[in-house]
């Protein structure tokens, strides 16, 4: 949800849908710098989780982040930024930072994963007593971007110093997109099965639930809503009726606005809802 106007009221538009969830960003997500939080601010926030009942606030990291790249000073400004990212989510009051890898730029895969995981200790140090769980996203690929291969992930929580430190995200565009499918009931479990044989889906904290317009293993990034993409309704009827993560916030990252005047939001959320088995 945007956060025009102020982060409380994203909490306040999600409820208004229907949601029990929401994801912001904490400040501009195509700017380095932003002006710091007030107490204000922060403390309209908290009082509207509090007041709608949404338990799940969730952050993303800017977009111009790149804990992989091979540029010194970028590299260094990426940590700055994300060490400013996890202080604001820290005042907000939320315990999940969403941040993609990285991209390595032409340097090889496993130089980019150790200069993630360098990152992301450098990261820890810092930021020890905030108690914000960076959750890495698994990724479409395009590009140089890491992240879209569970053994990336995998990669980076055995090279990082503290691993127990770090969550992770699926994103369904994303997986399907890099190959993975989810449609058919054996394919599902056999994602699922590479996924806690890599990275343990007891490291999972956030899944983003978005269809892809490209096919599976396009790697190209781009989202579609419930049911009106390449992934078709399957893939999701799974994944919201699976035991093992329905304590997880699930995140929608679909196109927004009004079609049909039903507002998208709406729909993608009462798609989903219907095909949960009660």
């Amino acid at each position: 949800m945007s956060i025009a106007g102020g982060c409380d009221r994203a909490v306040v538009a999600a409820h208004d849908v229907g949601f029990q969830a929401v994801q912001v960003f904490t400040k501009n997500s195509n700017q380095w710098n932003a002006p710091a939080l007030t107490s204000e601010q922060a403390g309209a926030f908290r009082q509207a989780l509090e007041r709608t009942g949404i338990r799940d606030p969730v952050a993303h990291s800017s977009y111009l982040i790149n804990l992989a790249s091979p540029d010194d000073a970028l590299w260094k400004r990426s940590i700055e930024a994300m060490v400013v990212e996890l202080q604001r989510c820290h005042q907000l009051g939320i315990e999940d930072l969403v941040v993609h890898p990285g991209a390595h730029m032409g340097t090889g895969e496993e130089t980019g994963l150790r200069r993630i995981a360098l990152a992301i200790d450098e990261l820890h140090c810092r930021t020890q007593d905030l108690g914000v769980t960076i959750d890495l996203e698994t990724t479409a690929g395009q590009g140089s971007s890491l992240g879209y291969r569970f053994e990336h992930l995998q990669s980076i929580l055995e090279l990082v110093a503290h691993p127990r430190r770090l969550g992770v995200c699926v994103d369904t565009c994303h997986i399907f997109a890099a190959g993975y499918s989810l449609d058919r009931p054996e394919r599902y479990d056999e994602t699922i099965k590479q996924l806690d044989g890599t990275i343990g889906i007891d490291r999972l904290r956030v899944w983003h639930l978005n269809d892809s317009s490209h096919e599976c293993g396009s790697r190209v990034d781009r989202h579609a809503g419930i049911g009106a993409g390449k992934m078709g309704l399957e893939p999701f009827r799974h994944l919201v009726n699976d035991l093992r993560f329905r304590h997880l916030p699930m995140i929608l990252e679909t196109p927004k606005g009004i079609e049909d005047g039903e507002d998208l939001d709406a729909r993608n959320l009462r798609i989903l809802k219907q095909l949960v088995v009660t």
